[in-house]
C-alpha cells in the first residue's frame, strides 16, 4: 500500500505537517508532494492520493489521480468554502474538520462527507515540566482591527498582568502553554480549531469560547475537560475563579490532557479516515492501516 501525501509545506505548523509525522511513524509507504506542480512531480503509481487542505486553492490534484481523498479544513470561512466546493467534486472520499462544514459540503455536493476533527501532536504540542509563570496564555494573532476577538484579548490583557497574548514561533508554543495556568481560545465562526487541542495537549486548563453544536459536545464535556465562556466579561470571571481554585483547575487540566493525547491525535484521525475508506472499498484498501 503506497500513498501520495499532498499539501503545501509552506508553513511549519500547517496541518499537513502533523499528518506527515503520523505517517512517518506508521508502517505505510508514502511520498510527500506539494499541490503546486504535483502533476509533473508524481510519476509513480499510488494506491491512494491524500490531499490535506492548506488554505490555498489556486492548484488542485489532477482529476486523473485516483483514488483520491481530500480533507477540507476551512469550510467555516465563506470564500474558502466556495473554492472547496468547486475542487472537491472529483475526489473519491471527502472529509472535513468541522462537522457543520461536512454537513454543508454534503448538501451542496449531494454525496457523503465525513467529519474528521482537527487534533494534536503530543510530540510537538508537548506538556513540559516547567514553572507556570503565566496566569493566562494565548498564542495567535489578535484578529482584525475592531473584531470581537481583538476586543476580547485586549480586555483580558488589561485585566491580568501575568499573561502571554500574541504570536510566537510554533516550536515555542508548547513552552508558552506549559508555562500557563490557563490557556484561552477564541473560535472564529463557531469552529473547533487547532488551538483547542494544542492547549489541552500542553497540560494547561482550557477556557474556550462556546461552540454551539458543530460536534463540540461529542468531543468534550464542559466543566470536565475544559470550560467555556460566552463573552469577554464571563471569560474574565472564569479566569479569576480558576486562578483562585488551583486544585479544581488542575483536575480539569489533567482530564483534558488525558483525553486529547489518547483520543484526539493526528494518528487517531488518520486511523479513522483509513477506516472509513476501507468500509467503502474494503478489497482495494485492505492494507490501509497504521
Amino acid at each position: 500500500m503506497k500513498i501520495a501525501l499532498v499539501f503545501n509545506e509552506d508553513r511549519s505548523d500547517t496541518t499537513g505537517i502533523y499528518f506527515k509525522r503520523a505517517l512517518e511513524d506508521s508502517r505505510l509507504d508514502f511520498d510527500y508532494y506539494p499541490v503546486e506542480g504535483s502533476k509533473s512531480l508524481i510519476k509513480n503509481k499510488y494506491d491512494l492520493f491524500l490531499r490535506i487542505d492548506h488554505g490555498d486553492y489556486k492548484y488542485d490534484l489532477p482529476k486523473s489521480f485516483r483514488p483520491a481523498a481530500f480533507l477540507a479544513i476551512d469550510t467555516h470561512l465563506k470564500k474558502p468554502f466556495r473554492k472547496i466546493c468547486r475542487q472537491a467534486k472529483h475526489y473519491d472520499f471527502l472529509f472535513a474538520t468541522q462537522k457543520d462544514g461536512a454537513e454543508s459540503l454534503s448538501r451542496v455536493l449531494k454525496r457523503p462527507v465525513y467529519w474528521i476533527p482537527l487534533a494534536c501532536d503530543p510530540e510537538i504540542h508537548k506538556k513540559q515540566d516547567i514553572e507556570k509563570v503565566y496566569d493566562v496564555g494565548f498564542v495567535g494573532s489578535y484578529g482584525g482591527e475592531g473584531s470581537v476577538r481583538e476586543e476580547t484579548l485586549r480586555y483580558i490583557k488589561s485585566k491580568f498582568n501575568d499573561c502571554f497574548i500574541g504570536n510566537t514561533p510554533y516550536n515555542e508554543m508548547s513552552r508558552i502553554y506549559s508555562a500557563s495556568k490557563i490557556g484561552i481560545n477564541f473560535s472564529l465562526n463557531n469552529d473547533i480549531n487547532m488551538r483547542i487541542f494544542e492547549i489541552l495537549s500542553c497540560g494547561a486548563m482550557l477556557i474556550t469560547s462556546r461552540v454551539e453544536n458543530n460536534g463540540f459536545n461529542e468531543l468534550f464535556e464542559d466543566g470536565k475537560h475544559l470550560v467555556t465562556y460566552k463573552n469577554k466579561e464571563e471569560l474574565a470571571e472564569r479566569i479569576e475563579y480558576f486562578l483562585s481554585h488551583g486544585d479544581e483547575r488542575e483536575r480539569i487540566a489533567q482530564k483534558g490532557y488525558k483525553l486529547v493525547i489518547n483520543e484526539h491525535t493526528y494518528k487517531n484521525r488518520l486511523e479513522k479516515m483509513f477506516s472509513i475508506i476501507k468500509e467503502n472499498a474494503r478489497e482495494r484498501f485492505e492494507g490501509l492501516k497504521l
